[in-house]
């Protein structure tokens, strides 16, 4: 019997040798496997350098020249346009207006993230919420710049309901610099808080659940579990959402633009530099302000990057 399933043995080891070994892939068809990612890849990265990377380097070439975006002549000038950008003060003084969104942005961040907290717990009408909060990204800047123009004007919307409420007001709302500038920046606030709220809503569940249930049987509360598993676990997310905050107060334009026109006081560094473009026939000078601008968002975005780095975070 031993001597049976040995030979059986033999036969089917000599079998196995005896199989053909499958003949490699033939250089062309390897070749062509590396290739595919590349071709999915070639329509993304030409309307990217084509839409994104070709306008920032025409941008930076007509930086250095005193062309004023109409004449087909354009002459060389070095770096004049930047000399006059650092030698005029009044045209960097309109950052002060950025600290308004900016304060604005600390409190979207706070709002956005409160909500997240509460609306990622089992809530009745959550899902009501969540529509709600993120409905006024959906809406384009214009329409928005447009209903908030009519919600401050004398008797308007916001007079109507405090008159109401039986306050009696006779403020312009727009027609001061601080009043305009916190008037803008609260709509700021109301038309980005559902972005951020998204982000950190997807960065929270995300987050496995059993944590949370090993946290409630040790006794934690709401807070605990904010504290030592949420926003350790939605650090990466949480930085990212400061990086846009402080770039998109740096670099804002819809809002202002559509209900002051930069008007009293309430003019920000982008149309200070879309006036020098098309009112003003600077192009050069305004390529040159918007290099600057980008430098400034990318120095800033560094600094935070080196101050929190996202570093890997494990709750397991």
């Amino acid at each position: 019997m031993t001597g049976t399933t040995e030979t059986a043995a033999v036969k089917a080891a000599a079998g196995a040798a005896a199989a053909p070994t499958p003949a490699p892939a033939p250089r062309p068809a390897l070749l062509w496997r590396g290739a595919t990612p590349w071709l999915f890849l070639l329509a993304p990265l030409g309307l990217l350098i084509v839409f994104t990377y070709a306008p920032i380097a025409n941008m930076v070439a007509y930086s250095f020249t005193d062309w004023d975006g109409v004449s087909p002549e354009l002459h060389y000038t070095g770096t004049e346009n930047y000399a006059e950008l650092f030698t005029r003060s009044e045209l960097f003084e309109v950052f002060w207006v950025s600290g308004y969104y900016l304060a604005a942005s600390v409190f979207q961040i706070v709002a956005a993230l409160y909500f997240a907290t509460i609306l990622s717990f089992n809530v009745r009408f959550r899902n009501f919420f969540k529509g709600v909060l993120f409905f006024p990204y959906l809406i384009n800047g214009v329409a928005i710049g447009f209903v908030f123009l009519y919600f401050f004007q004398d008797g308007g919307t916001l007079d109507s309901v405090l008159s109401l409420l039986g306050v009696e007001t006779d403020r312009a709302w727009l027609s001061t610099p601080t009043s305009a500038n916190t008037s803008l920046a609260a709509v700021s606030v109301w038309r980005y808080l559902g972005l951020n709220f998204v982000l950190f809503l997807g960065a929270i569940q995300s987050i496995p659940g059993e944590l949370y249930e090993a946290a409630e049987l040790d006794g934690a509360n709401r807070w605990h579990q904010f504290r030592y598993i949420i926003a350790p676990g939605i650090k990466p997310v949480l930085s990212l959402t400061v990086i846009l905050s402080i770039s998109g107060s740096l670099s804002v334009f819809e809002i202002p633009y559509i209900m002051t026109g930069g008007a009293t006081g309430t003019e920000t560094f982008v149309i200070q530099t879309v006036k020098l473009a098309f009112q003003f026939n600077k192009t050069g000078l305004a390529s040159a302000a918007a290099v600057v601008l980008l430098l400034i968002v990318l120095a800033v975005t560094w600094v935070q990057r080196r101050l929190a780095p996202d570093d890997k975070v494990d709750l397991v």
